[in-house]
């Protein structure tokens, strides 16, 4: 037990001391105010743009976003330097995601459109389209429809599947730290990442060999 706790005290300080977020995270559970405010500037529009893809809605995006920091800072007090900052919070984000699509599962008469524009720039979207088909188009796309072919393809994913992709390709997450925020094995989210690049490829090839629209119809990705 005591050894135990020494080991837990020892990563406690490992991590504070590589990681400057986990720092203000622990000034936050001291009632710093300015540290919690630092933090939300660093992750609120990264966290917008995972939760959109993921509920394929700009403004509920929005509202999950501050549902997450309001339970980080509930938990402040509880907190433990057991991980890097961001596979924490990502790890709430998650659940908060999936408590909200299956609630719209469970009130399927609520549909959401999601927006036209979102927070990506160019470069995500492009690592995202030539990491998914090992192609380009011959013609250019505007970000316009990159972003709504990305949207579309990432829909066909299951959750699961759209999560590790987003982690991965969005906030450059390890193997190992995207297994922490899903509960998962490095070896099972390698394994998930690779059904996902094989659904994403299926789902773009129409696209790039004749200029079909994704779509998710009848695509089935499984339940992993």
């Amino acid at each position: 037990m005591g050894t135990a706790l020494v080991v837990s005290e020892s990563s406690a300080r490992r991590y504070a001391l590589r990681d400057p977020d986990v720092r203000l995270m622990l000034q936050v559970r001291d009632d710093d105010a300015a540290a919690f405010e630092e933090l939300v500037l660093r992750y609120q529009a990264r966290l917008v743009t995972v939760l959109e893809h993921l509920v394929g809605n700009r403004d509920q995006a929005e509202d999950l976003t501050q549902d997450v920091f309001l339970r980080v800072y509930r938990a402040r007090k509880r907190y433990v330097a057991g991980a890097k900052f961001s596979t924490w919070l990502y790890t709430i984000a998650n659940n908060v995601a999936s408590n909200a699509i299956r609630s719209r599962m469970r009130h399927p008469e609520v549909t959401l459109q999601p927006r036209d524009s979102g927070p990506m720039g160019a470069r995500p979207l492009d690592v995202m389209l030539q990491a998914s088909s090992g192609q380009m188009p011959a013609r250019q796309l505007d970000k316009a429809e990159m972003r709504e072919i990305v949207r579309l393809a990432l829909e066909a994913l299951s959750e699961r599947q759209r999560m590790a992709v987003l982690l991965n390709k969005f906030e450059n997450m390890s193997y190992a730290d995207i297994g922490e925020t899903m509960g998962l094995t490095p070896q099972a989210v390698k394994s998930l990442l690779s059904r996902a690049r094989g659904n994403l490829r299926e789902v773009l090839q129409p696209y790039f060999q004749h200029g079909e629209r994704p779509t998710i119809e009848g695509h089935n990705p499984g339940s992993v």
